[in-house]
């Protein structure tokens, strides 16, 4: 016969129990806004001086701005691989840009552990709202497959050029746009997709989530409401012309429209974006979330030079050398800001050198998950809180267009090894960050131990893509 406990013992077991619960204090939401193809320098708070971005310069007054983030690639597909998966390019399934038919591109494997997996074992209900780029929808690289409960917007990064678009997804359905029948502009893709964002912040106010915010802008097209090209018209002379693709059968397929008034439209783009934040921002205040909710502020890479785009006028890449596509600063190392209210040092600014596959090891520190093995990233939680962060003994990267390129970071050296597939073993440039941000110095002569040791390092950072379809001509 068992023992019976006590009718009072029960009761104050009871009590405890429920002290005990509600000293636990609940899960963070999170936030996550990823700007396409914005430079380093194209925030009023990184430098931006020819107009202002108030609601993401909030975001660094209230948290944390970081000076040396690093995105997982220089275009988009194998970026988002890396922040979904915690590894680098020598390691994460997805490696370019490559299409897959009908739509969108290479599938991102069912094997691979996503943040939004691992976040919704956890608990947290998922939405992604914006560009995907990682699987076709029934692949299973799509983001309902991927750990998304809700996804809208676009599958295929390349139709996500275009902002006037025939159709948008949700989940599984494709969403027709009739607003945007034969060549009309009468539904804006970025309003439709901050719109759904909203509403699911909305809908999961009880509970914990996870926003997944991949917006489009300021990527080429570059078209704006009028509302915001009013804004500016006039202001940046001499404006720059771009003539694009306005009919045939290529329209709104993914080559960018004709734009008269480049200049205008970029800064009317990124005024846009800076409302979108203020309007989620606004909403966590609404829904009395804002302080149990971090939100962190990306770009997928550098700022483009295509549609008309013209970051030297903007100096979007500020003090640092490349652009999208480059494997210099300029085309990697991006903005990146956090708030997390009586957490996060209000006005705090870090140099410690972090990276796009550090995001999902920070987030399953936070949420109290496991940090899966064998991934490249680290936790930049203790930098969050301002205690001792572990650094990385070195950050990689690697490029599959335009011959072949990789780079690597060490401390404060950076090396460079273009035209791989062309030259083997070609010569590796060196820079040395501390002295010399710009890149424009290459003092590999002058350090050969460096230059050996980097490249050595470089080697082990690659491993050959058993999914993706090509990698290094020189793999074996």
């Amino acid at each position: 016969m068992k023992p019976q406990i006590p009718a009072t013992l029960c009761a104050s077991l009871a009590l405890v129990s429920c002290s005990q619960a509600n000293k636990e204090k609940p899960l963070p939401n999170i936030v996550y806004i990823l700007a396409d193809d914005l430079g380093y320098g194209d925030l009023r708070c990184y430098g931006q001086q020819k107009f202002n971005t108030p609601n993401i310069d909030r975001l660094a007054q209230q948290g944390m701005l970081f000076r040396q983030h690093y995105t997982g690639c220089t275009v988009s597909a194998p970026s988002r691989s890396c922040l979904m998966t915690g590894l680098h390019t020598g390691h994460t399934p997805i490696r370019g840009n490559k299409g897959w038919e009908p739509e969108g591109q290479w599938p991102l494997p069912a094997k691979s552990l996503t943040v939004a997996e691992m976040l919704k074992a956890k608990g947290y209900t998922t939405g992604a709202y914006g560009k995907w780029g990682l699987g076709y929808i029934d692949t299973e690289g799509d983001p309902n497959s991927q750990g998304f409960d809700e996804f809208y917007g676009y599958n295929c990064q390349s139709l996500a050029h275009n902002y006037y678009p025939d159709h948008l997804w949700h989940n599984h359905e494709k969403i027709l746009i009739h607003e945007n029948d034969s060549s009309r502009r009468g539904a804006y893709s970025s309003d439709l997709i901050h719109g759904k964002a909203l509403e699911f912040i909305e809908t999961n106010k009880d509970k914990p989530f996870f926003l997944f915010y991949p917006t489009t802008i300021p990527h080429a097209e570059l078209f704006a409401k009028e509302q915001y090209m009013a804004m500016y018209r006039g202001k940046f002379l001499p404006e720059k012309s771009f003539k694009g693709t306005d009919e045939g059968p290529d329209f709104r397929l993914g080559p960018y429209g004709s734009q008269p008034e480049a200049h205008s439209a970029f800064a009317a783009m990124i005024t846009q974006l800076d409302d979108y934040v203020g309007e989620i921002l606004s909403k966590l205040t609404e829904l009395d979330l804002e302080k149990n909710t971090i939100v962190i502020f990306a770009s997928d890479n550098g700022p483009h030079l295509e549609g008309g785009a013209d970051p030297d006028y903007f100096d979007s890449n500020g003090p640092l050398r490349g652009y999208k596509r480059d494997l210099y600063e300029g085309g990697i190392r991006t903005p990146m800001i956090v708030r997390w209210p009586e957490k996060v040092r209000s006005g705090s600014v870090s140099d410690h050198a972090s990276a796009f596959w550090d995001v999902l090891p920070t987030l399953a520190e936070i949420t109290g998950s496991a940090i899966p093995e064998g991934i490249d990233g680290i936790s930049f939680l203790a930098e969050l809180l301002g205690k001792k962060q572990k650094k990385h003994e070195y950050l990689y990267w690697e490029f599959h267009e335009q011959g072949g390129k990789t780079a690597l970071r060490m401390g404060n050296w950076k090396a460079v090894k273009p035209d791989i597939n062309k030259v083997p073993q070609g010569a590796t440039e060196l820079y040395d960050l501390s002295k010399d941000e710009g890149e424009t110095s290459d003092v590999s002569a002058a350090n050969p131990e460096i230059v050996m040791k980097m490249e050595e390092l470089m080697k082990q950072a690659h491993t050959s893509s058993k999914v993706f379809p090509f990698s290094f001509e020189n793999d074996k």
